[in-house]
């Protein structure tokens, strides 16, 4: 820094302003340290200035999984909402593992991470203790918990399994079938799923698991299950539109008519949904705006303004399409 001074001609409290703040640096001064900047290829030890503010300015985010597009929306819309403030992001994947989390959120914690992005709200034990000792603005998403670590954006996928249940019925369809992953946030759509169900008249939902992540394989491998059962479901709540877009094909290669013979139903309502043939009726989630909103919620704690919520419940919407 103090070479890059010197070639600019000014002091090193303004190369840092430059560096840091550079809305602040007359627009002649600026060029002047940039350009030095470029001619002596210096790199910025970004380390050295945390230490100094106490300040990482980066925010980290764990994920699933980055196999699938179910999550990128929110991770996009997170690092939309961080960028005009300058905060980059981390990103670390679970794989759907408690254990594989935990040791992420220790990894980000000892690198000094100024905030924290987590789906779901089910955690190792000792995590929900970890974070509210590190101090640092967390934001749970994908899910809703009366007992928040900290700040949380989501929707009940509780409630969503109940909706899906409630359309399908509601259109006649009878027995029910359910295509989902072991993860939690499947669990809870299954659970909210069968509740309406029951609550409906029905005794029970036939179950075809699968693994976490999955894929559109998968989705057509437990559609023949449930089909090859000796009472196959007239309607099937898949908790992905990936899971729904393999049953759709599976159907078609059996000679199956969606929705005559059964009826098909996703979840996220991904750009997929509404290209296939027919159309996928789907639980639609406002993926994006959660990963935007958990970035403002991080920006309004690290920047020290009013903290105007701690929950924010973004619902969802049952898109109907051809496929029920």
């Amino acid at each position: 820094m103090e070479d890059v001074a010197r070639a600019a001609g000014v002091s090193m409290v303004t190369v840092s302003r430059a560096l840091n703040t550079p809305e602040k640096v007359a627009a002649g001064t600026l060029a002047a340290v940039r350009a030095a900047i470029e001619r002596l290829r210096y790199v910025h030890n970004l380390t050295a200035g945390s230490l100094a503010s106490k300040r990482s300015r980066i925010v980290a985010a764990i994920v699933p999984t980055i196999a699938s597009s179910i999550f990128s929306d929110t991770v996009d819309g997170l690092a939309q909402a961080l960028a005009p403030h300058r905060y980059q992001l981390l990103l670390g994947q679970s794989g759907y593992r408690e254990d594989e989390e935990r040791a992420l959120i220790a990894a980000f914690l000892g690198r000094g991470v100024d905030g924290l992005l987590l789906i779901g709200v089910k955690h190792a034990r000792g995590v929900r203790a970890t974070l509210r000792r590190a101090g640092i603005p967390v934001v749970e998403t994908w899910d809703l918990t009366p007992r928040p670590i900290d700040m949380l954006v989501g929707f009940s996928n509780h409630d969503a399994g109940r909706a899906a249940a409630r359309h399908l019925i509601g259109r006649g369809h009878r027995p029910l079938g359910f295509i989902g992953g072991s993860d939690d946030r499947s669990a809870s759509r299954l659970a909210g799923f069968r509740a309406e169900a029951r609550a409906m008249g029905l005794v029970d939902v036939a179950l075809a698991q699968v693994p976490a992540p999955s894929s559109v394989s998968d989705g057509r491998s437990a559609l023949s299950r449930l089909m090859d059962a000796a009472a196959p479901p007239r309607a099937v709540f898949c908790t992905n539109d990936m899971l729904a877009a393999g049953a759709l094909f599976e159907c078609q290669r059996r000679g199956i008519a969606v929705p005559g013979r059964v009826a098909l139903m996703g979840f996220a309502d991904l750009p997929i949904a509404a290209s296939m043939e027919p159309a996928l009726t789907t639980v639609q989630v406002r993926a994006r705006a959660m990963g935007q909103r958990a970035g403002e919620l991080m920006i309004g704690r690290l920047t020290g303004g009013p903290e105007r919520t701690r929950v924010v419940d973004l619902g969802f919407a049952v898109i109907e399409r051809a496929s029920t």
